[in-house]
């Protein structure tokens, strides 16, 4: 594959991305996803500030490839994490959740490379004027927080190519090499990957919570919570209490009250399968077994150079 805007900007050798999910996305995931030649991402959502330090340094020991921290931007403790981003000089910092007018200038200020996630043209234009080097463009196929638009990626990165002209990731849905093929024919330049990441070897879930979730068929994931935060997760008892408290129409708060606290992490990272929030993405039900990062993007570059050549002698 020739070097591309993403692989060009980023410095890596492939323009695949690996999400920075919550409780999947530690330094061990971060640092064979870029060492296989990819972008691997820390997830400081789910981080505490002097844990993200130590993940970070860990990454640093682990890989001399560029590496980055998505970082949330409606975390609490948004200044200790971005003063340890600034301090530990990570390379590349991938933004969501947010208004990314408040940090994108002071990161790019020393040098860090920053990327933001949105969810509609409206939003990417708010991310060029903000002054980003890259957006990401995410459907609702994706797992965990969503956009409250709703829409796909496949309908998504064609209005995001026309609105910016900012290299273009696609987000959502996307596993295998030929999704990331038909991401590019739609306009963008790079893929960012989550729930074929959160399902491998490397990842930090629990594997009570990986085997859940590679035993999915389709329909088996859901966008719930729209009253607080669209959140895609897995059909289990957790999720059946959320539905029927919307069905009898509960306020946010009371949704709030439901979810408390550290409801991601017990499913997610302690594996409760019934009361836990099981956030993964849509594509889910097409992944049957638990590999190593490197082998997944092995694989995809080598489905993605397939579906082009086959492509390539289909004309009309």
């Amino acid at each position: 594959m020739n070097i591309n805007r993403i692989s060009a900007l980023f410095g890596i050798r492939y323009p695949i991305i690996q999400a920075g999910m919550v409780w999947c996305s530690g330094w061990k995931l971060a640092a064979a996803v870029s060492n296989a030649g990819g972008l691997g991402l820390i997830g400081a959502g789910s981080m505490h500030p002097d844990i993200l330090r130590g993940h970070i340094q860990k990454c640093k020991a682990a890989t001399g490839k560029p590496f980055g921290v998505n970082i949330p931007l409606m975390y609490p403790q948004m200044e200790e994490i971005m003063q340890i981003v600034l301090e530990e000089k990570v390379p590349v910092v991938f933004t969501s959740a947010g208004n990314p007018k408040t940090w994108t200038t002071t990161l790019k200020a020393e040098g860090i490379k920053v990327a933001h996630v949105v969810s509609s043209s409206k939003f990417a234009l708010k991310a060029a004027e903000a002054g980003v080097d890259a957006i990401v463009a995410e459907g609702f196929e994706a797992g965990g927080h969503n956009g409250r638009e709703e829409t796909t990626t496949f309908t998504l990165i064609p209005q995001v190519r026309e609105a910016v002209d900012l290299p273009l990731i696609a987000a959502g849905g996307i596993a295998t090499g030929e999704a990331m093929a038909a991401a590019f024919a739609l306009g963008a330049e790079g893929v960012q990957v989550g729930t074929r990441f959160a399902l491998t070897e490397e990842s930090s879930a629990s594997e009570a919570f990986k085997q859940q979730c590679i035993s999915l068929n389709e329909g088996d994931t859901v966008l719930s919570l729209k009253k607080v935060s669209p959140t895609r997760m897995i059909r289990n008892e957790f999720y059946r209490q959320v539905q029927e408290m919307e069905d009898r129409g509960a306020t946010p708060d009371e949704l709030r009250e439901l979810l408390g606290r550290g409801r991601s992490k017990r499913g997610i990272f302690e594996g409760d399968l019934s009361e836990g929030e099981l956030e993964i993405g849509q594509i889910a039900s097409h992944i049957k077994e638990i590999i190593p990062a490197g082998q997944v993007i092995e694989e995809m570059i080598g489905q993605y150079n397939q579906a082009v050549k086959q492509l390539s002698v289909q004309t009309f």
